[in-house]
């Protein structure tokens, strides 16, 4: 042992010296046996400084008796801790004797005369009342207090040895800290004992199960016990595999058992209670590491068990009935599970095409078909955007199912569509403000995309728009140009072509109507200018084809005719004008007893009255002479004066229908409220034959295209099978066709020499050029 000595020897009384280490702490001066010699460097004036290092010329000794004195003082310091009574000596002191034992290569037998004082402690003290026969409640209370003692005198004594816990055992890797050896021997001697360990995890499940059955427990004590658990590193193999079996067979029995007694929204809320009870169990006194294994158990038990006996029992009513927050709770509960959404979304799917055939299916609902198909459909996407928080795959199962149940009745929906869109836009303005209007338009076309037959659609609604021009019963032309915009963008224009057209005729009919009456104006001729015409030039393609009826006209009306044709055809020679009596309307001016009205009528409903100036009583059969009215549309027309709620004309029998026999006289007593008044135009409305016409001309048309289509593709392939040639028309086409109708086209053009079978393959054809 060295000792460097400078200036600095000489002012050992400095307070800097009493800093020094040194083993005065322990005993008197010299009580410890060490003689120190001093060094004296001795400084000339005028001579440099010399730095003398030598050696101790003997090695310090310890007393015989001081490691066990100093071992002595240290053993009555613990186990004065561990019977918490006062300590005798001062804890610097203490710690200074531990340095001081360290020094002198004392740390290992230290250390073990510490774990046999601790060890000793624990099984003479702790192991005796743990062994003793208690109530499990008082039993984990005592352990507990147990617990918290040890930990206490551990984290004292602990603090006493710290130099031996810094100094030699982190330097030895073999041996337990001293807090691991407290926690150690606790282990072994405490929690280790087979009855005290099932003791503890038996009263713990008691609490557990008790707070699941709704009684008060002590957290704080689960939370102690818990984390002692812990801290032993027990809590995995003696604790959490119990705990789980535990909490698998109580939620496997009370899940069989609930979903028998309880309602599926009770059920569903009561799975959500049980869930926020384990998470807050988590927080508050659980490890950490228990959560996923916990959750899971509850999840599968109460959840995945009985995905489809929750959804076979309630979805359906739930859905009808439009709970909307059970159906989130359901949502969020089946998101948790293996496969839950995609059973939620697959029964939604088989729910929505269940009940939208419902609606589609029956002709008695055919009324209110559209309306309860817009209705459904709000209704779905409502749930979709607040309950399944607007998931893709729940949207999509939507479009799908909507497409799958709205073509299981072919053409109806589409007709019916395009009649509730022409019911709208004749009372749009009157019933709703233009906004609101528009978005019935903008739900319409969502409906309109689900339907496959739309050239069903594009015919009912060229025929209802025709009718709504030509007889002004368009509530608004922006919301007509709307809805044309839309169906040109959802169809393409082709769709569009000929409905813009009409629209073209009738801007290009009020520019031919204002030159026609300057040309009346600077006509010089003796016929009634008390008539005024107005004109509707359409282009056939365009237009609806209508049936050309020949009628008797007053001689006035032809005259005007004549002129308007003369003026036409001057202005646009080569074309051909063909007038049509069944869409026209007019205007009367009628006398009866109590004033002057005007009767706003259909042109065969004036020409049925207009006979009445030269007669006051006239039969069916001298009617029909006069008129030349077919006989269907001439009882239409004479009920409609006769028997509905403005009855200009007299009927003798009475009664609601016409028949041959009936006689006919004007009815001077009439009387009504307005100056003009409208007489219903039944010939305007849509007859069955008028229906089935329509529906003819679809089939015709579809016809014409499915030719059209195997031509092109004949055409550009020369040569085909049959298979393929289906699988390519079905691509091509736009609308729903069979196998059947396809093989009964290719038949027809076979036979009309635009392909052939292959001679030496009959399910081939060749392209006949």
């Amino acid at each position: 042992m060295y000792e460097l000595m400078t200036m600095a020897s000489m002012m050992e009384d400095s307070p800097n010296a009493a800093k020094r280490p040194n083993f005065s702490a322990i005993s008197n001066s010299n009580s410890n046996g060490i003689s120190k010699t001093n060094s004296v460097l001795m400084v000339k004036s005028g001579v440099a400084k010399k730095l003398v290092i030598k050696n101790f010329r003997e090695k310090p000794k310890l007393p015989e008796d001081y490691h066990a004195e100093t071992w002595k003082k240290l053993k009555e310091a613990v186990v004065a801790i561990q019977s918490s009574t006062p300590i005798s000596y001062c804890l610097e002191e203490l710690y200074q004797a531990v340095e001081n034992m360290c020094s002198y290569q004392k740390a290992s037998q230290l250390y073990e005369n510490l774990r046999e004082v601790i060890e000793q402690h624990v099984k003479e003290t702790v192991e005796p009342y743990i062994r003793g026969v208690q109530d499990r409640k008082i039993f984990l209370k005592e352990m507990e207090a147990c617990w918290q003692a040890h930990c206490r005198q551990m984290i004292m004594i602990r603090s006493i040895f710290l130099y031996l816990d810094r100094r030699y055992v982190l330097q030895t890797p073999s041996i337990p800290s001293i807090w691991d050896m407290g926690l150690e021997l606790f282990r072994k001697h405490v929690i280790g004992q087979q009855l005290a360990q099932t003791r503890t995890v038996d009263g713990l499940l008691m609490l557990i199960e008790s707070e699941r059955q709704g009684d008060v427990v002590d957290r704080l004590l689960l939370k102690s016990l818990l984390r002692m658990l812990s801290d032993l590193q027990i809590y995995q193999d003696v604790f959490e595999h119990r705990f789980l079996q535990a909490t698998d067979a109580l939620y496997t029995a009370e899940g069989r058992r609930l979903m028998q007694e309880l309602d599926v929204p009770e059920y569903l809320a009561h799975v959500d209670k049980r869930l926020q009870e384990e998470n807050e169990r988590v927080l508050h006194y659980l490890d950490g590491g228990t959560r996923w294994a916990l959750i899971h158990t509850v999840e599968r038990q109460l959840i995945s068990e009985h995905l489809g006996s929750l959804l076979a029992k309630g979805l359906e009513n739930l859905l009808d009935n439009n709970r909307i927050q059970d159906l989130s709770l359901m949502y969020n509960l089946f998101s948790r599970v293996k496969n839950g959404l995609v059973e939620l979304c697959t029964h939604f799917n088989s729910y929505i095409k269940k009940k939208g055939r419902t609606i589609v299916i029956d002709p008695e609902k055919d009324k209110s078909m559209v309306q309860d198909l817009l209705d459904f459909k709000d209704k779905m996407d409502n749930i979709v955007l607040t309950c399944f928080q607007k998931s893709e795959k729940f949207v999509n199962s939507v479009k799908e199912a909507f497409e799958h149940f709205i073509n299981q009745r072919p053409n109806k929906p589409a007709e019916l569509i395009a009649k509730f869109v022409d019911s709208k836009l004749r009372m749009g303005n009157k019933e709703a403000t233009e906004e609101e209007l528009e978005r019935l338009l903008d739900k319409i076309m969502v409906i309109f995309r689900f339907i496959h037959g739309k050239d069903v659609f594009e015919a009912f609604y060229k025929k209802d728009l025709a009718k709504r021009l030509l007889v002004g019963k368009s509530a608004s032309v922006d919301a007509e140009k709307s809805m044309l915009s839309k169906l040109k963008q959802e169809c393409g224009g082709a769709f569009t072509s000929k409905l813009e057209g009409m629209f073209k005729d009738m801007e290009l009919s009020r520019d031919i109507n204002v030159a026609f009456k300057q040309y009346v104006a600077n006509l010089r001729t003796d016929f009634d200018s008390a008539i005024d015409l107005t004109v509707n030039i359409l282009t056939m393609g365009y237009w609806p084809t209508y049936p050309l009826v020949e009628v008797n006209l007053p001689k006035e009306m032809v005259q005007y005719q004549e002129i308007f044709n003369k003026f036409y055809l001057g202005k646009h020679s080569g074309r051909k004008l063909q007038w049509q009596p069944t869409l026209g309307q007019c205007m009367l001016k009628a006398i009866f007893d109590n004033g002057k009205k005007e009767l706003q009528v259909s042109l065969f409903q004036a020409l049925v009255l207009l006979l009445f100036n030269e007669s006051e009583d006239l039969s069916y059969d001298d009617i029909k002479t006069a008129t030349n009215i077919e006989e269907g549309e001439l009882k239409r027309t004479l009920q409609s004066l006769a028997c509905g709620k403005a009855r200009v004309l007299m009927k003798e029998p009475k009664g609601k229908d016409v028949t041959e026999e009936d006689k006919f006289k004007y009815n001077l007593e009439f009387t009504n409220k307005l100056f003009r008044v409208k007489i219903n135009q039944i010939q305007m409305k849509e007859t069955n034959e008028e229906q089935k016409a329509t529906e003819e001309r679809v089939f015709q048309d579809r016809q014409y295209q499915i030719d059209a289509a195997i031509v092109r593709i004949m055409k550009m392939r020369k040569t085909l099978s049959h298979q393929l040639l289906v699988s390519e028309l079905y691509n091509q086409l736009k609308f729903p066709v069979t196998p059947v109708d396809l093989k009964k086209r290719i038949e027809s053009l076979i036979d009309r020499d635009y392909m052939a079978r292959d001679k030496e393959n009959p399910k081939q054809y060749n392209y006949v050029a």
